[in-house]
């Protein structure tokens, strides 16, 4: 889907919504765009967690609601979402999917086309590729309900229709930034990774202008 805000993200400050602001890899995009000197609006459940979010407008509701995205996509030009959920072992997990049925609903009807979305090391065709401890312990253990959510959340952001990319970061961490970051595709010879939410946050932000990875799912890491 290619439209005139796809013009509008290469030749101005984008104006963007990003989902899971107050999370802590969505706290580092919106200081990192707003740094950019981005238009930020962000979608938050509780105003209060989200006070600290300075030079983005706050719009306060449930991403799960499509009447709500549809408000906060007007005007916009691309989304980023950083939706996360907590390991569940036991439950079923249903969040990531259900916001990003409703989220590109909202935007094919509000024709905002491009889509940056998180999703993770071990989803889609990434799985099995993050070493011993991850893929034998933690991933069966405390993941494996997310990860099959995170499945459907990559499959519903495929089947779309939008400008989308999905980035897949390797184990997070909260170390310095670096020069250099790994985008791969063929994960062949990758067996586990890190990466600092700083540089998740900076390689998200570039796919905002940017084609090189559109309609694909890169995994980064360092």
């Amino acid at each position: 889907m290619q439209n005139s805000e796809t013009d509008d993200i290469r030749t101005a400050p984008p104006k963007i919504l990003v989902l899971g602001a107050t999370g802590g890899t969505g706290r580092l995009i919106v200081s990192q765009a707003v740094a950019r000197g981005y238009d930020v609006s962000v979608l938050v459940r509780s105003a209060e967690k989200a006070r600290d979010l300075k030079g983005a407008k706050l719009i306060v509701g449930d991403a799960r609601d499509e009447k709500v995205l549809r408000q906060a996509l007007k005007g916009r030009d691309a989304v980023v979402s950083a939706l996360g959920t907590r390991a569940s072992p036991f439950r079923e997990v249903t969040l990531l999917s259900t916001a990003t049925r409703a989220l590109t609903s909202a935007m094919q009807i509000e024709q905002v086309s491009r889509l940056v979305c998180i999703t993770g090391l071990g989803a889609g065709d990434s799985v099995g590729h993050g070493g011993f401890l991850f893929d034998k312990l933690i991933f069966p253990l405390l993941l494996r309900r997310v990860y099959a959510d995170k499945d459907r959340q990559e499959s519903i952001v495929r089947d779309s229709g939008l400008d989308w990319v999905l980035v897949r970061p390797s184990v997070l961490n909260n170390k310095p930034s670096r020069d250099t970051i790994r985008a791969l595709t063929d994960l062949s010879n990758f067996h586990g990774g890190g990466i600092s939410r700083e540089d998740v946050a900076r390689f998200v932000l570039d796919q905002l202008r940017a084609d090189a990875w559109l309609h694909r799912s890169p995994l980064i890491t360092w």
